[in-house]
């Protein structure tokens, strides 16, 4: 089966929005490198500025997913601009665990939509937490026969 994984790059704080996802979801990171870990040709070097930052990260949140990310490396001309381009679709097995991380990714952030029950037929709330990233958080209601 196919999943989706959203990678997000950020301008100098991936370090920072990595670990605070962890708080949320757990586990471990899978990978995390640094760009002066990369393998450099011969007579390049790494800008000292851009050493310490995230090449690239994972985070699995399931067994059929993760997030991923790295910081933008700008002195090969790569700039981060934000913006609302995206969302992460968080889909929960419960209620509970909806508003659990809901609250969590919400903290320092700002909620677009309380976590309600909606005319899908889902309870589901959207918010942009603290780093700019949009989230949208879904579970499935059941219907009762």
């Amino acid at each position: 089966m196919a999943t989706v994984n959203t990678y997000i790059t950020f301008n100098g704080f991936c370090e920072e929005a990595f670990l605070f996802y962890k708080s949320v979801f757990g586990g471990e990171f899978s990978y995390f490198g640094r760009f002066k870990d990369m393998p450099i040709s011969e007579g390049q070097t790494c800008p000292a500025g851009e050493a310490e930052k995230i090449m690239h990260v994972s985070l699995p949140i399931s067994k059929e997913t993760a997030i991923m990310g790295s910081d933008s490396f700008e002195s090969f001309g790569n700039e981060t601009i934000y913006g609302n381009n995206f969302s992460l679709s968080l889909n929960t097995e419960s209620k509970e665990e909806a508003d659990k991380f809901f609250k969590a990714l919400s903290v320092g952030g700002k909620i677009i939509m309380p976590m309600e029950n909606t005319f899908w037929n889902a309870y589901f709330g959207t918010l942009v937490d603290k780093f700019g990233v949009n989230w949208m958080v879904n579970f499935d209601l059941v219907e009762e026969k």
